[in-house]
């Protein structure tokens, strides 16, 4: 590859982006991002009133992570620096487009739009997925007093728009690699072997495009 890389990893809540994340930044040495989750002093209240709340909380979220791709840009990737992170910045439009009113979600937009213009994007995205199931058992597993009372049709439905926005993204970034991995059938926190699996694959795609 011959940029310098810009992992994201994505997926739904639950699902061990940043474990991932921390994982591939040990191995080889990156820097890592890590989003800003349990410092929104919205999020507890939202997964309590959605509705209620839901504005408040996608803008927090949105002016941080801009902060940290802002700061990604300037200090790492401008000094050819590689980093990972544990989302990326596209994940607000998912989040957004289910929670917020048409109304709040055009507004939204158009700040996002704003924001993002000229920001660097991701060249290799691995994509992490897995049923319902799976989801809840990983939440239920880590404990987190914040997400106590997160709907599972809430979750069923992120995942389902995460999908389908993957999907779209490939379709219009043939050129960005995405490296998919299924929950269900892998655990790369437990099984080491999992998780030599996605190091393979990853520097695959790394080393794609570099000189001999």
């Amino acid at each position: 590859m011959n940029q310098t890389p810009f992992i994201a990893v994505e997926g739904p809540i639950g699902i061990g982006k940043t474990s991932l994340s921390q994982a591939i930044a040990d191995y080889y040495q990156f820097k890592l991002f890590q989003e800003i989750v349990e410092e929104n002093p919205f999020l507890g209240k939202f997964y309590g009133n959605i509705e209620e709340w839901s504005f408040q909380t996608e803008m927090f979220f949105l002016s941080h992570r801009y902060k940290q791709l802002e700061d990604m840009d300037k200090h790492y990737l401008s000094n050819q620096r590689p980093v990972i992170s544990d989302y990326h910045i596209f994940k607000n439009k998912i989040f957004a487009q289910q929670t917020l009113s048409d109304k709040h979600f055009s507004k939204y937009m158009k700040i996002y739009d704003i924001l993002t213009e000229g920001m660097p994007e991701p060249n290799v995205i691995i994509y992490l997925n897995a049923s319902l199931e799976t989801l809840l058992n990983r939440i239920s597993q880590r404990g987190r007093q914040i997400e106590k009372d997160i709907d599972p049709s809430y979750l069923k439905q992120l995942s389902a728009d995460y999908e389908r926005f993957m999907q779209e993204f490939e379709a219009h970034h043939p050129d960005i690699p995405v490296l998919r991995f299924n929950g269900d059938e892998m655990d790369f926190v437990a099984n080491e072997e999992d998780l030599q699996t996605i190091f393979e694959s990853l520097e695959l795609t790394l080393k794609e495009g570099d000189p001999v």
